[in-house]
């Protein structure tokens, strides 16, 4: 016994139009045969919910489904007939024309509908796209790189050249489609039409396989090819090759590949957008009295790589101070501009030092006076202020002052 209509779409039986056609999009986009390797179970279901919204969208066949049920869709309502003549004449021809019709006609046309055309099920099909994904060093990603790349992909068969047949023979029609590729079946009003059991929707048969490809046409290998990362590359960026993608079907165009990439992390650099970050160790003596020192930096193949950038340290530096050096960033991809090289200073303390190093330090610290170390004279008054809120009225030495 067929299922009521509202149950099938999983709507009230007081829906309106546009939910009724919101509900049937839902379902219809799981359950497309094309979105599930055409198989049975899902052209089954397919069926059933594109039979359940034609009739519910459509308000005459509605509303004599509401006051007479399939009977009254098959003719044995109340005496009346069936109100939309002999075979429904009135209904959709095909489950693709309703797809079509919901989603529109380029939507349809992507899931198998008006685009291939009746009878023309066992032309020419475009290949898969494939994706690769590949980790580049930073390096690779400055400068740009000619990378090779092994990709498993799907080939035509060279030996019968994708006909499937063994050489010397040919594909012959099939008998159950008479080369269309698609059967239709009537169901009432209703008609269904769907790849054909036999062939596959290829519209042939092969009756003498080909030995290399076993009758499919294709084979699986791998590919090396050749890919140019341009510079200035970040994690995520995708690279297109078009027709490098697995084989088409029956003579149909090859599809893509699409190369997705990632830098690896850097033992020095961090990237920022277009500046690069390095942290670079700083002498005491040279924090404390300035001077230059080298950054490392990336730059032209001039320099292979291991070029210096000279930083000048202003006398007083402290740790995190930055120093910015224009145009020694990464480059803008397909462009000019070039990000900054941001160096950040972190000042060494001595260790390990010998017993005179130790007394001209002391004599050092003793020579310091309270202007000459800002930052600590600075902090010693917010924490003695600290101090004086969390112990209330007490006195430095810890005694509470006379109340007045």
């Amino acid at each position: 016994m067929a299922r009521d209509y509202y149950e099938v779409l999983g709507v009230e039986r007081t829906i309106d139009a546009p939910g009724l056609k919101s509900a049937y999009r839902k379902l219809a986009m799981i359950h497309h045969p094309d979105r599930n390797g055409g198989s049975e179970e899902s052209m089954a279901q397919f069926k059933e919910i594109s039979e359940a919204y034609t009739v519910l969208s459509d308000a005459d066949k509605r509303a004599v489904y509401d006051r007479y049920g399939h009977a009254g869709l098959n003719g044995g309502g109340g005496g009346g007939g069936n109100p939309f003549g002999q075979g429904g004449g009135q209904g959709f021809s095909d489950i693709n024309d309703i797809f079509s019709q919901v989603f529109g006609d380029a939507f349809g046309d992507a899931f198998g509908g008006r685009q291939q055309g009746r009878g023309q099920q066992g032309g020419p099909r475009r290949g898969s796209d494939l994706r690769y994904d590949l980790e580049i060093t930073l390096e690779q990603a400055y400068k740009g790189a000619e990378v090779e790349i092994a990709i498993p992909s799907t080939l035509t068969c060279e030996t019968c050249e994708g006909s499937g047949a063994k050489p010397g023979t040919k594909p012959v029609t099939c008998t159950t489609c008479q080369g269309a590729g698609r059967v239709r079946q009537a169901n009432g009003f209703f008609q269904v039409e769907r790849t054909c059991p036999r062939c596959g929707g290829a519209g042939q048969m092969i009756a003498d396989p080909c030995t290399t490809c076993h009758g499919h046409g294709q084979v699986r290998k791998t590919r090396n090819l050749n890919l140019k990362v341009p510079a200035g590359v970040d994690d995520g960026s995708r690279i297109r090759l078009s027709g490098e993608g697995d084989a088409g079907q029956r003579g149909g165009p090859r599809g893509d590949l699409y190369v997705f990439l990632s830098v690896a992390p850097h033992d020095l650099f961090e990237r920022d957008n277009l500046d690069l970050l390095v942290t670079v160790p700083v002498p005491m003596t040279v924090a404390a009295l300035g001077g230059e020192i080298d950054a490392p930096c990336l730059v032209s193949d001039a320099c292979d790589g291991k070029c210096k950038a000279g930083v000048s340290v202003p006398a007083g530096a402290q740790t995190g101070k930055t120093v910015r050096i224009k145009g020694k960033g990464m480059p803008h991809l397909n462009g000019r501009q070039r990000g900054d090289l941001v160096v950040e200073l972190f000042v060494e303390t001595p260790t390990d030092l010998t017993p005179r190093q130790k007394e001209l330090l002391e004599e050092l610290a003793l020579s310091f006076g309270e202007g000459q170390n800002p930052r600590n004279s600075s902090f010693a008054g917010k924490a003695k202020r600290f101090w004086a809120d969390i112990l209330g009225n007490q006195d430095a030495d810890g005694s509470k002052e006379n109340a007045a």
